[in-house]
């Protein structure tokens, strides 16, 4: 028999919110966190795209100094967020069996700023200045290592690399850790911090990020004619995720089931998406098989939708594959809007937002969607909008560089 894996706890660290209610609010609201960049490293490298989606509040203000020292950036934002689930899920540390708690945080690039200061101050002050936390800092399994150290967790601690389908495939690897029965209790999530100019510069170069440097707050435009690449977000999202029995055994208060996941690879190209969405599509199809999911059954979609002219269509090509006509009836979000694109950490935010929508029953907005695609003719969230009431399943949808597709189907939650 499988076992029903829920949702029990919420944290986020984002450019619109230093957490998961302040994050989720502005989502009602269409807040955008993307703004122009004031490091003096912009102007130094003369970099032809100056703005970002920066998170909303220093780490400084949640973490010790030793903390910070000793943290890669991605690393501060993950045990931010996976603390802030934590506390969120009511879960008693001491009255868990810690050998069966694990840990599956993601990350799409790692600890780049740790990485590349080190370099500069190998090259310029010689090795006996490079930090000897160098290493532990930069290594992409930090976020992950970081929370399993500080919660507590021995069961394991998993890093999936995968692109910009990171966060999302450690919700997957969270519910089947559960569902084979080798854990009670998993914190799944993503983080990135790659708000750096040699990343910033490299996907400039490939025409990846939109240039709107005069209009930041209206650069991210998924489905717009308009739209002319992402933007650089950072931050991170955590989920708890339990078994339905652990959780009903102490009186937790339930968000929603974790239903389903399904992951693919497209096999095509490194950077660009299967044109037809064939990859994406098996991974729609498998995430509904997975947890006994109709399209009819789907009422809301949390896009990847990252604003690139080659990437919204494809998506929508393989959302009209797998929903066929119902994707007329589906509300569809697209939260980067506001957000901008946190790489590996998206799919974990992008969850907790598709859990919330679930739990309240109300869908996150899209902004500055001027002039809609006729490409894209999907019915897209750009003013408040309700989700039905009864049984209802939402979907998240991730995609990353290599070809990587994961999506997570989230349902209302009935005993």
């Amino acid at each position: 028999m499988t076992r029903k894996v829920v949702i029990t706890g919420l944290g986020a660290f984002t450019p619109i919110g230093s957490d998961a209610p302040t994050t989720w609010e502005n989502s009602l609201k269409g807040t955008s966190g993307v703004r122009k960049l004031t490091d003096e490293w912009v102007e130094k490298y003369e970099l032809p795209v100056s703005i970002a989606a920066k998170a909303a509040a220093p780490a400084a203000d949640f973490l010790s100094r030793v903390e910070m020292k000793r943290m890669d950036p991605s690393t501060q934002f993950a045990v931010i967020a996976a603390r802030e689930a934590w506390k969120d899920s009511g879960i008693d540390t001491d009255a868990i069996d810690h050998d069966r708690f694990a840990v599956s945080f993601a990350t799409g690039i790692g600890g780049v700023w740790t990485l590349l200061d080190g370099w500069d101050t190998l090259r310029e002050r010689g090795p006996r200045r490079v930090m000897p936390m160098t290493v532990p800092m930069l290594m992409p399994n930090g976020p992950a290592a970081a929370v399993s150290l500080d919660l507590g967790a021995r069961g394991s601690a998993r890093t999936p690399v995968s692109a910009c389908a990171s966060g999302t495939e450690a919700m997957a690897q969270g519910l089947e850790l559960i569902r084979q029965g080798k854990a009670d209790v998993v914190v799944v999530g993503g983080a990135e911090a790659a708000i750096h100019p040699m990343p910033m510069a490299s996907f400039a170069a490939m025409q990846a990020l939109s240039k709107r440097n005069d209009e930041p707050e209206r650069a991210s435009r998924p489905y717009d004619i308009d739209r002319d690449g992402f933007v650089m977000g950072e931050g991170a999202g955590a989920i708890v995720l339990e078994s339905e029995e652990h959780a009903l055994a102490r009186g937790a208060r339930i968000y929603a089931e974790l239903a389903g996941a399904g992951i693919t690879s497209d096999a095509h190209h490194i950077t660009a998406p299967d044109p037809e969405g064939l990859g994406a599509t098996r991974a729609l199809r498998a995430a509904m098989e997975d947890g006994g999911i109709v399209p009819t059954d789907v009422v809301h979609v949390n896009a990847h939708a990252t604003s690139t002219p080659v990437g919204d269509v494809p998506e929508y090509t393989a959302l009209k594959t797998a929903l066929g006509d119902h994707l007329e009836d589906v509300w569809v979000s697209a939260t980067k809007s506001q957000m901008g694109h946190l790489l590996g950490a998206s799919g974990a935010v992008e969850s907790v937002l598709t859990t919330l929508a679930v739990y309240h029953r109300k869908a996150p907005l899209t902004i500055n969607l001027e002039n809609q695609d006729p490409k894209i003719p999907l019915k897209v969230v750009t003013s408040p909008t309700d989700l039905p009431e009864g049984e209802i399943v939402a979907l998240n949808n991730s995609f990353g560089f290599g070809g990587h597709n994961a999506v997570v189907a989230i349902r209302s939650y009935t005993k």
